[in-house]
C-alpha cells in the first residue's frame, strides 16, 4: 500500500511541476514581447511614455507596404453627428490593416497588448498614415463627444503611436495642454524641434519607436491634458501606424436602453458603496455620453 501512495504521490507531483513550467514557460514567452526598461515617461498630465525601438525594422517595412497601395485622403469623426467627413484638421492620408492579416500583424498586435496591458479585442485596427510635405492633424483629442462614435467600445481609453520612418524636420507629436515636466520632449533640445514642437510637450517621429497616452484619467473621465497634434512635415515624409484602444470590446455595442445592463461586473458592489453619486460621470453618464453602471444605479 505505501508503495503505490507513493507512486501516486510522486505521480501528482510530476503532473504539477509540468503544469507549472508549462505556465512558466507562457508568461516567460509573453514578458519576452517588451522590455519595460526601454519605455520612458515623457508626461504624467496626461499619462504619456515612449517605447525605444518598439518596432523592428522589419516591422516598420511592412506595414508601409501593405498601406502603400491602399491609401486615401484622412478624416475626422464630425463632433455632433460621428460620421467621418474630410476636413483641413487632418491632411494625411491613411488606411487600416485588419487584425490578424497576417503573422507579423498579429506580432504587433501582441506587443501592444504586452505594453499597454489593454486586451487586443478592446482596440481598433491599426491605422497606417502618410504625412507629406505640410501635412499635418490640428489640435484634436481622441475621446469622442459624440453618441454614434461611443456607443462601439466606450471611450477611446488610451492612443499607441508607432513611427514608422525618420522625419529630417517638423513631423512632432505635440500636447500643447500637458503639464510641463523634467521628462520634456525625451532629452530633444528645443533646436531639433520645429516651432510647432515647441508649444508643449513633444515626441520627435522615430523610426520604430512608439508612443502611449491615455485620453482618459483613471476614474475613467476624460482628460483635457491629452489634447494632441501632429505637427505638419518641413522635410521629409513621415509614416506612422496608430492603434485606439476603447475601454471594452470594439464591437460590443453600448447605449441601448432596451437592453439595460451593466458593464462591469463590479457595478453592484460599487453601486452599494455610493459611487453611483461619488462617481456619477463613471457610473450614470452625462446626457450625452451613457455610463457603465446603469442598471445598478437604476436609470434604466
Amino acid at each position: 500500500m505505501r508503495s503505490a501512495s507513493s507512486k501516486s504521490s510522486l505521480l501528482v507531483l510530476v503532473v504539477v511541476l509540468l503544469l507549472l513550467t508549462l505556465l512558466y514557460d507562457h508568461n516567460s514567452c509573453n514578458a519576452s514581447l517588451i522590455d519595460p526598461t526601454k519605455s520612458k515617461q515623457i508626461s504624467w498630465k496626461p499619462r504619456a511614455f515612449v517605447y525605444r525601438g518598439f518596432l523592428t525594422d522589419q516591422e516598420c517595412d511592412h506595414l508601409i507596404s501593405l498601406a502603400k497601395s491602399e491609401l486615401k485622403r484622412s478624416q475626422v469623426a464630425d463632433n455632433l453627428s460621428g460620421k467621418s467627413t474630410l476636413s483641413e484638421v487632418r491632411t494625411s492620408s491613411g488606411m487600416f490593416i485588419a487584425k490578424g492579416k497576417d503573422s507579423i500583424v498579429s506580432g504587433i498586435e501582441d506587443k501592444l497588448a504586452a505594453w499597454t496591458f489593454l486586451p487586443k479585442e478592446n482596440g481598433e485596427d491599426i491605422q497606417v498614415l502618410r504625412y507629406e510635405h505640410g501635412q499635418k492633424y490640428d489640435p484634436h483629442y481622441d475621446y469622442f463627444t459624440d453618441k454614434v462614435n461611443i456607443a462601439r467600445g466606450g471611450h477611446r481609453i488610451a492612443t499607441v503611436l508607432m513611427y514608422l520612418t525618420d522625419v529630417v524636420k517638423g513631423g512632432e507629436t505635440v500636447f500643447p495642454a500637458a503639464e510641463e515636466t523634467s521628462h520634456r520632449g525625451l532629452n530633444i533640445m528645443d533646436e531639433d524641434l520645429s516651432d510647432c514642437g515647441r508649444r508643449g510637450i513633444a515626441v520627435k517621429p522615430r523610426r520604430g519607436d512608439a508612443l502611449l497616452f491615455f485620453s482618459l484619467h483613471p476614474d475613467a473621465t476624460t482628460d483635457p491634458n491629452s489634447l494632441h497634434a501632429g505637427c505638419p512635415v518641413i522635410e521629409g515624409e513621415k509614416w506612422s501606424a496608430t492603434k485606439w484602444i476603447h475601454v471594452a470590446h470594439f464591437d460590443k455595442i453600448y447605449g441601448n436602453d432596451s437592453d439595460c445592463k451593466d458593464q462591469n461586473d463590479s457595478c453592484e458592489r460599487w453601486a452599494a458603496l455610493g459611487e453611483c453619486t461619488k462617481n456619477s460621470e463613471y457610473m450614470v453618464g452625462t446626457t450625452d455620453l451613457p455610463g457603465y453602471c446603469r442598471r445598478s444605479c437604476n436609470v434604466c
